[in-house]
């Protein structure tokens, strides 16, 4: 595996896919692939590692979605109740239904009220303005701060459409993170620390980078029309009212592989259990019924391409990660989870073949076809040659 896997990462970095990479394959027992192409900016010399930092964004989401639920397992927290029981600044829920003839927007109170349930699989009406325009369209308006000043107005947005009735990629787990700082008294990346990354031992996973991780980041690029990439300079709030656990983790793909190895072997990683096997088997479901994930259509904000893993096959949601209803043309099987990070980072966890592996570049816009590909490859390259097939 090692030598084909290196080859298929040398081949994008030499093809101008991304200008560096790194990945991460894993079974059960331990890792299967460890290894890095390119460099972590073009134009310098520091080559990308497998201990390279990257801004994991949305792959934070799943790390949130353990906390949640530890905090399920132990009384603290409910699936089923409503979010604004714990966090009352949610206030009452209204739904943006358009906008009058002075571009002013038109609200109406919800049917209901968030669950943490519907907040971890994106069914609760929180959106995100990159991929809505009527929610881009509402910030403008309203000339509320926008989710990355880390102001906590940000969250204070409306709703698309009434709970539960539809899903839409939004600003839930961010509320989500919201709750278990409230439950548990400590910021979200403390809570991280003492629970779950701390345990698991993914030292270099953290909401403020310590200077060996800034020592070891990788720059973010920007794909230009003709196919080159560029470096960019990425701004972090100096202050942020909330730590957000819906994307604001740095990390590395070492890291978070062996955050992937705890799910591949039920809640458990070298001695250490964060979770019963039981809640993984949970998480693992789909929880959204007939609803189905549909495709990322961006806004103007230039942030995404159109995003659908696998167009044309079933996706369900379950608590915090997509759920392949179908078997992938990449070999993972029916029930594999996944998702990914804005900056084109990815991950996939197959259960049913213990398998799981993580892909880290730093590129925008999301969904770079390029970079999606070459993640594909190393996906098949590792059931081609592991034997899981």
């Amino acid at each position: 595996m090692d030598e084909l896997i290196d080859r298929v990462l040398e081949r994008g970095v030499d093809s101008g896919a991304v200008p560096g990479v790194s990945a991460h394959v894993v079974g059960s027992d331990g890792p299967l692939y460890e290894g890095a192409a390119g460099v972590r900016t073009v134009g310098s010399d520091a080559a990308m590692t497998p201990d390279t930092v990257c801004s994991i964004h949305s792959m934070t989401k799943a790390i949130t979605g353990v906390a949640a639920m530890q905090l399920v397992e132990r009384g603290a927290l409910d699936l089923d109740a409503t979010a604004s029981s714990v966090c009352d600044e949610m206030g009452p829920a209204t739904v943006l239904v358009g906008f009058g003839p002075d571009g002013e927007p038109v609200l109406r109170r919800a049917t209901t009220e968030p669950t943490l349930r519907q907040l971890l699989t994106h069914t609760s009406g929180y959106g995100y303005d990159i991929w809505d325009r009527n929610l881009d369209r509402w910030y403008t308006a309203t000339d509320t701060p926008r989710l990355g000043t880390r102001r906590l107005a940000a969250l204070d947005t409306p709703l698309m459409f009434d709970p539960g009735t539809r899903w839409q990629y939004g600003i839930g787990i961010d509320w989500v993170g919201r709750m278990i700082e409230r439950i548990s008294g400590a910021t979200l990346g403390a809570y991280f620390e003492e629970h779950v990354t701390g345990p698991l031992g993914m030292a270099d996973t953290r909401f403020t980078p310590t200077p060996s991780m800034n020592e070891r980041r990788a720059s973010v690029h920007a794909r230009q029309a003709d196919g080159s990439l560029i470096p960019i300079h990425t701004v972090t709030p100096e202050q942020r009212d909330f730590e957000a656990g819906g994307g604001d983790l740095l990390g590395t793909g070492a890291d978070y592989a062996r955050f992937v190895r705890m799910i591949l072997n039920d809640g458990e990683l070298d001695g250490m259990r964060v979770l019963e096997a039981e809640t993984v088997g949970t998480m693992a479901r789909n929880h959204i019924g007939d609803l189905r994930v549909t495709r990322l259509v961006p806004s103007s904000n230039r942030l995404s391409n159109e995003a659908e893993f696998f167009p044309g096959e079933p996706k369900s949601w379950g608590l915090t990660f997509q759920v392949n209803e179908t078997a992938a043309p990449t070999g993972r099987s029916e029930g594999t989870l996944m998702w990914a990070g804005l900056a084109n980072s990815f991950f996939w966890i197959d259960r049913s073949h213990g398998i799981g592996g993580v892909f880290m570049s730093q590129i925008l816009p999301f969904a770079d076809r390029p970079a999606l590909d070459l993640f594909y490859e190393v996906e098949r390259s590792a059931y081609s040659v592991g034997g899981h097939r």
